[in-house]
């Protein structure tokens, strides 16, 4: 019986996080649109920037899943764990992850992404 390859792992869980981090995008993006703030473009050039580089790195993770025969999928929740099914060929494996884990992997990631998001502005601002 095959097992899950280790080396896969973040790639699964890449593909729990980063549709998170786009959901949480959309969401702000929709806060600040409705939101009284004086200048919306740069918090909205900021979050499509964001955007178009977890898009990129979901596609890349997919590629990479789809590649391997490996698939995620979300199974069970309750107030304090999600489960995810991990399948690879033959095998299937359960994790549970804790709902505050993967509220601070998410905020984490939003961190991680914005940051990768001003440094495209900020390269693209010294061009203009």
């Amino acid at each position: 019986m095959a097992h899950i390859p280790i080396e896969a792992v973040p790639y699964l869980e890449s593909a729990i996080y980063l549709p998170m981090l786009l959901i949480v995008l959309d969401k702000d993006h929709a806060q600040i649109e409705a939101g009284q703030f004086k200048l919306k473009r740069p918090y909205f050039h900021l979050i499509e920037e964001a955007r178009k580089i977890a898009h990129e790195d979901l596609k890349k993770t997919k590629a990479y899943l789809t590649h391997r025969n490996l698939r995620v999928e979300r199974g069970n929740s309750d107030e304090m764990f999600t489960e995810y099914y991990f399948y690879f060929q033959q095998a299937m494996e359960i994790r549970r992850y804790s709902n505050i884990r993967l509220r601070n992997k998410v905020e984490s990631l939003l961190d991680l992404y914005f940051k990768k998001a001003s440094q495209v502005i900020k390269e693209v601002s010294h061009f203009e």
